[in-house]
Parts: structure tokens; C-alpha cells; sequence
């Protein structure tokens, strides 16, 4: 397979062609962003993908986007980032993986905005965003497979393990609002559990997909 090619903007500043792969062109993206440490906002482009990454410096924040058939608009995500130092990651998960490589960096919401909203009312958002089924689903195995297992009666899924009530709130919000979309039946946590942890009754469209997500 040959190697991805990608684009850098920085603004009007004249963008830059990066024909390498992954690493190479983190390392000349670095180089780019030291020559533009003044702009606001940095781009990454795969032209033939149809998806770029945008680091909004000055928001805290970095957009996605990928390119929607029969729509002159593309798909556009938002994501807060708690640091400076985080904006990397989200580079090189982009460069390795594409738009779907920076799926697990963060909660993703269709409005910029959106991320000024408490922790909970943003996890609300993500929820009502979603609007299959199959999205839901995915969502849901998503969620579980970043921080879940089954509990040893095979009987639950548990969400959230070992988290605090202040832990993921954004996250534990949107769960709750496809949980009630789905149908799926909550039941109440065990005594010792950790009070964040979310548990649901163990559901066959769930099941019929889980190993894929362990």
C-alpha cells in the first residue's frame, strides 16, 4: 500500500506537500508547526481520503472533518484539549489512522460551542447527535471497551470501572441518555462498587458483537 500523503496549512501561509509516511510526516509537521508557531490554527490534509485535522490553538480545542458522499459540506467533530502538549497525540493518531484514529482521544461534539457546556449537558449532546440504531450500538461498545467488562456472574456489563462520580461525567451522561434510547435495562451497582460505575443487564444485540470490542 503506498504510504499516505498529506497537506500542512497554516492560514493563508503557503501549504506545504508531506509524501511520506506516519512518522516522517509527524516529524516534518513539527518543523512546520516551529515555522508557524504563531498561527492560530494548523491544518493536516489527505486530499485522497477526503479528511483533515485541525488543531485550533487558541480555542483549546481540535476539529475533524471527512468529506460526506453527495454533500458539499463535510462531517465536522469538535474536541476540547486539556493541554498544549496533547496536540501531538492527536497528530500522530491522525496521520497513523486517519479520521477514525482519533476516535478514542476524546469526546467528540458536532458543535464548537458545544464544549463550553458542562461536563453533562455536553455528554446529552454526543447522545442526541447519534441518530441509528447501529450508531448507538457502537457507541455504547465503544464506551465499554475503553473502560468495561463483564461482571463474573456473566450476567452484566459494567461501565466505568473502578471510576468516582467525578470521573468521565461527559461520557457516563451520554451512556445513560443511548442506554434509555436502546432499551437496555440499568440495574443497581453491587455494594463496594466504585460509585461512577454503571452496570446494565447483559442485552443479545450487545452480545452478538462484544468479542470484536474486547
Amino acid at each position: 500500500m503506498a504510504p499516505r500523503q498529506f497537506i500542512f496549512r497554516a492560514g493563508e501561509a503557503e501549504q506545504q506537500r508531506c509524501p511520506d509516511g506516519a512518522q516522517a510526516a509527524y516529524e516534518a509537521f513539527q518543523a512546520y508547526a516551529d515555522e508557524h508557531a504563531d498561527a492560530e490554527s494548523l491544518r493536516i490534509e489527505d486530499e485522497a481520503a477526503g479528511e483533515a485535522l485541525v488543531l485550533l490553538l487558541t480555542r483549546g480545542a481540535v476539529a475533524r472533518t471527512r468529506a460526506v458522499a453527495g454533500s458539499a459540506e463535510p462531517h465536522t467533530e469538535y474536541c476540547a484539549v486539556a493541554r498544549p502538549t496533547l496536540y501531538g497525540r492527536f497528530v500522530m493518531r491522525f496521520l497513523e489512522d486517519g479520521y477514525a484514529g482519533v476516535d478514542h482521544s476524546g469526546l467528540w461534539l458536532r458543535e464548537l460551542a458545544d464544549l463550553d457546556a458542562p461536563p453533562e449537558e455536553q455528554g446529552e449532546r454526543r447522545a442526541a447527535a447519534v441518530s441509528t440504531e447501529r450508531e448507538a450500538l457502537d457507541e455504547v461498545l465503544r464506551m465499554w471497551s475503553d473502560s468495561g467488562y463483564v461482571d463474573p456472574t456473566d450476567q452484566y456489563y459494567v461501565f466505568f470501572d473502578t471510576h468516582t462520580l467525578e470521573m468521565s461525567r461527559a461520557e457516563r451522561a451520554e451512556l445513560l441518555a443511548l442506554v434509555g434510547r436502546l432499551g437496555l435495562e440499568r440495574a443497581d451497582p453491587p455494594a463496594g462498587a466504585a460509585s461512577g460505575e454503571v452496570w446494565v443487564r447483559k442485552d443479545e444485540r450487545l452480545e452478538a458483537e462484544l468479542e470484536q470490542w474486547s
